[in-house]
């Protein structure tokens, strides 16, 4: 694969600048930008949209990397979350649909504010895949990289982890959520406290997105979902030992996104000279050489390197 992860940040700090940015409805989100200090028409910026309840600044060290590779990079947390959590996590209205509809939304504005011209590209991870489909602003994405992106079927999820999954997110965090008002999952170190809306969507058992809570409202209120706005050059990235992201589920979501160009790279740890990867660790700086290179590419040229690790799944 091409040297493409040589480049040392040239930050002292991994953070990048601090933002507040509201959303249409007025909701504060919070996040940091990197910058550079002079304004380039043909330079992309990327906003990274996060997991279900992970912090933005999980994503740093690679916002980073972006950065000393030419990219000017959003970063930021959906409502409830991190640099965008309220006071009091009790009766705060938020959904998935909320996050990419209305957060991520507000994000795309930001960058065609404050990046006039620029390119924009997306990497989402997880959930944060799916919040890219979600926004009206959709067609202005230039290139989109997904890792491990889904919408949590649970039949989809792999059939070892499959019933200890279900009875997890499925059973018990719905419980905790009416009991407490909200998840508090950073008490019981699964990952980030989370609105009960995102709850709701999350643990409601049905194939497709628009049977979720979030997602039946929203096609009520326009009679569609806003995929199909995304004709951005997409590269799903899904790792084999990922037991929420199955070729099942990354197809499942590649599936709404009608209008976009899509591959689908599936890897192995060992194509990679790793025992395991799993659902999270795709953006530690453990992976600068192996697996970063492989986004880099992508929103550099809208193409994978010949000698790219992992195999193409078959488009149908």
């Amino acid at each position: 694969m091409q040297d493409t992860q040589s480049r040392s940040p040239t930050l002292a700090a991994t953070q990048g600048e601090p933002f507040e940015e509201p959303a249409a409805d007025g909701y504060m989100l919070g996040g940091f930008t990197w910058c550079h200090s002079l304004p380039d028409a043909e330079r992309p910026v990327v906003i990274i949209n996060a997991a279900t309840s992970v912090r933005c600044r999980h994503y740093s060290r690679f916002a980073t990397y972006l950065f000393a590779n030419g990219f000017d990079v959003i970063t930021y947390d959906y409502r409830g979350i991190g640099e965008s959590r309220p006071a009091s996590m009790k009766g705060l209205k938020a959904s998935w649909t909320d996050w990419g509809a209305l957060d991520f939304e507000a994000m795309l504005k930001r960058a065609q504010r404050d990046f006039p011209g620029q390119p924009i590209d997306v990497v989402g991870h997880s959930f944060g895949g799916c919040a890219a489909g979600l926004s009206d602003s959709g067609q202005v994405i230039r290139r989109l990289v997904t890792v491990g992106a889904q919408f949590a079927y649970w039949r989809d999820y792999a059939p070892e982890h499959r019933w200890r999954m279900f009875g997890k997110w499925h059973l018990l965090m719905p419980l905790v959520t009416l009991f407490c008002g909200y998840f508090p999952g950073k008490r019981l170190g699964w990952l980030e406290d989370t609105p009960t809306g995102v709850v709701r969507d999350w643990s409601t058992p049905a194939p497709r997105f628009e049977e979720r809570p979030s997602g039946r409202a929203l096609m009520k209120n326009k009679g569609a979902l806003p995929f199909d706005k995304v004709c951005a050059q997409t590269l799903a990235i899904s790792i084999s030992d990922d037991p929420y992201g199955t070729t099942a589920a990354i197809e499942r979501l590649l599936g709404y996104f009608s209008n976009a160009p899509k591959t689908h790279l599936r890897i192995e740890p060992q194509d990679i000279g790793e025992q395991q990867v799993g659902h999270f660790a795709f953006f530690r700086s453990a992976y600068q050489a192996t697996l970063w290179p492989i986004a880099l590419t992508w929103l550099q040229t809208g193409e994978l390197a010949p000698d790219t690790p992992g195999r193409q799944i078959p488009r149908s």
